[in-house]
């Protein structure tokens, strides 16, 4: 019985070391994580968090003594921080400038100053027919076409 338990304790020990070493980059190899790496420093750190398992810390306090032995680049996921806010929101605010104008650019098509300038003088706004041959008559034709050979 005792044997079983052993064998449930070690599985949930090599679960653990396996998903942390999977967050944690190969000081030496750089692009690996320690799980993939062969390098020495990798073997020598999956020992290390195995027995960091095995005395009882939680993952962050393994995180934590990781990044304070080898520095916050040994992570893949960077903490939040001043430092790392323009990393973080970077996405973000491309995405919010990137909808800002594309919206801004469908409310101008929509209303053209000409035909509202038109509405207000006349009092009475235009027909349909009206307003498409004012459209016609104030948008610009699209540039031509250039290719690169000519």
């Amino acid at each position: 019985m005792g044997s079983e338990e052993d064998n449930k304790k070690t599985q949930t020990v090599e679960a653990r070391a396996r998903s942390i070493s999977h967050n944690v980059r190969c000081t030496e190899c750089g692009s690996q994580s320690i799980e993939d790496s062969q390098a020495d420093v990798a073997v020598l750190l999956r020992k290390l968090i195995r027995d960091e398992i095995r005395s009882g810390k939680s993952d962050k306090e393994i995180y934590k003594k990781l990044e304070e032995d080898f520095g916050e680049t040994v992570l893949y996921t960077p903490r939040f921080d001043m430092q790392t806010a323009t990393l973080w929101l970077s996405p973000v605010i491309v995405a919010g400038v990137a909808a800002w104008v594309w919206a801004y650019q469908r409310h101008r098509q929509k209303t053209n100053v000409h035909i509202m300038a038109l509405n207000l003088v006349r009092g009475v706004p235009l027909t349909p027919k009206e307003k498409e041959t004012m459209l016609d008559l104030l948008t610009h034709p699209p540039p031509p076409r250039r290719w690169w050979w000519g």
